[in-house]
C-alpha cells in the first residue's frame, strides 16, 4: 500500500512540473564580459537583476579580443550577452557575429545620450562611455597641456609615455600624429609616422596596460600621457597632482557596447538585461560607485565624482568619434610600422 501510494505521488509530482512553465533554474542568461569590479557589479547589478528575471547568470570573462575570438569559433554561439570596446564591437558587426537590435525592446534607450543609443548603425547601444585624451603632472609641466600638439614641445623631451598601437588608445594616437603633420592618418600613413619620429624623442616608454603607465607616474619617469579617462583616479591616487588636459581641440570618445550575438539562446532575456542596466537607478549606482560612467541623461553626479568621468551634456558633445570601420582596416599595417619605430 505505501509503496502504490508512493509511485502515485511521484507521478503526479512529475505530472504536475510538466505542466508548470519553465521555473526560474531553468532560465540562464550567458555574460561575456572583462569581469572587472567583480563585488560592486555582483551588488549594483546581478543580485537585483537575478531577482527581477528569476534567472541564473553564466560568465564568459577575459580580454576583448579572447571572447571575441571565441565567439567567432563558435559561429555566434554560447553567450547571449556581449561586452565590448567599440573597436572589437565593430570587428563582430562586420564578421556578422551580432543581431540587429530592436529598440522598442529596449524602452530604457529614451534616456540615454544620442551618441550612446545607436553607435554602430543599428546594433547594440552603449552602456558607457570614455574618453581618450592627455594627462599629466600640474607640478612639472609648465605652461599646461591644451592642445594634441602641445606633445611635441621641446620641454616634454623624454617626459611622456604613448599606450602601445595594439591597446585601445594606441591607433588614435597615429591619428593625432597625422592631424599634428596636417594629413588623415588613414589616408597618409607616412605623413603620420613621419610625425611619430618627430614625437619619439619625447617618448620615454610605449605601455600594454594601464597599471604600467600609472607606475611610470609614481616613479617620476614620465610627466604626461596619452590616456583614458577611467585610469584618472589611480593616477591621482599616485601622483596628486595630476590633471586631466583640457584640450582646445577635443578628447576622442571611446564607446562600450553590449551586443546581443546571432547565435543568443535566450534573446528575450538579453533584452531584458540590457535594457535593466540602462536604467537611470543602475546608472546612477554604477556611477556614484566608480564602475562606469553614465549615459543616461538624468544622472546626477557631484563635481567631485563627474570629474573622474565622462559626463554631461557639454562634455559629450564635444567628444571626437572614430571612424572604426576605416581604423580596423588600417591598423594591421599600423603595427609593423609602429613596432618598426619604436623598436617593439
Amino acid at each position: 500500500m505505501q509503496k502504490t501510494v508512493l509511485s502515485a505521488l511521484v507521478i503526479s509530482a512529475a505530472a504536475l512540473l510538466s505542466a508548470m512553465p519553465a521555473s526560474a533554474q531553468d532560465k540562464s542568461l550567458t555574460i561575456s564580459w572583462w569581469g572587472f569590479n567583480g563585488d560592486k557589479m555582483e551588488a549594483i547589478i546581478l543580485a537585483p537583476f537575478r531577482e527581477q528575471c528569476g534567472c541564473e547568470l553564466i560568465f564568459e570573462t577575459g580580454n576583448a579580443g579572447e571572447r571575441l575570438n571565441k565567439l567567432q569559433v563558435r559561429n555566434g554561439e554560447g553567450v547571449d550577452v556581449i561586452y565590448l570596446s567599440d573597436s572589437f564591437s565593430q570587428t563582430g558587426i562586420e564578421a556578422g557575429l551580432f543581431q540587429k537590435i530592436d529598440q522598442s525592446k529596449l524602452p530604457n534607450l529614451e534616456g540615454v545620450y544620442d551618441i550612446a543609443k545607436d553607435p554602430q548603425g543599428g546594433y547594440g547601444p552603449a552602456y558607457t562611455l570614455g574618453r581618450v585624451g592627455i594627462v599629466y603632472d600640474s607640478a612639472s609641466v609648465n605652461p599646461p597641456i591644451t592642445s594634441w600638439n602641445d606633445l611635441w614641445r621641446a620641454d616634454l623631451a623624454a617626459s611622456l609615455s604613448l599606450p602601445n598601437v595594439t591597446t585601445t588608445a594606441g591607433p588614435i594616437t597615429v591619428l593625432k600624429a597625422g592631424d599634428h603633420a596636417g594629413v588623415d592618418a588613414f589616408e597618409d600613413a607616412d605623413g603620420a609616422f613621419a610625425a611619430l619620429a618627430e614625437l619619439k624623442p619625447n617618448v620615454v616608454k610605449n605601455y600594454n596596460t594601464g597599471s604600467e603607465m600609472i607606475n611610470l607616474f609614481s616613479t617620476g619617469e614620465i610627466k604626461a600621457a596619452i590616456a583614458q579617462d577611467f585610469t584618472l583616479a589611480q593616477i591621482r591616487a599616485a601622483m596628486p597632482t595630476a590633471v586631466w588636459a583640457d584640450l582646445s581641440d577635443g578628447a576622442v570618445a571611446t564607446v562600450n557596447t553590449v551586443n546581443i550575438p546571432t547565435g543568443a539562446a535566450n534573446t528575450e532575456l538579453a533584452y531584458e538585461f540590457i535594457n535593466f542596466i540602462l536604467s537611470p537607478e543602475i546608472q546612477q549606482q554604477l556611477a556614484e560607485q566608480g564602475v562606469d560612467a553614465p549615459v543616461v541623461k538624468s544622472v546626477e553626479l557631484t563635481p567631485e565624482q563627474a570629474s573622474l568621468w565622462t559626463y554631461g551634456a557639454d562634455t559629450i558633445a564635444g567628444l571626437q568619434r572614430i571612424d572604426y570601420v576605416k581604423m580596423n582596416a588600417a591598423k594591421g599595417g599600423w603595427v609593423d610600422r609602429w613596432n618598426e619605430l619604436f623598436g617593439m
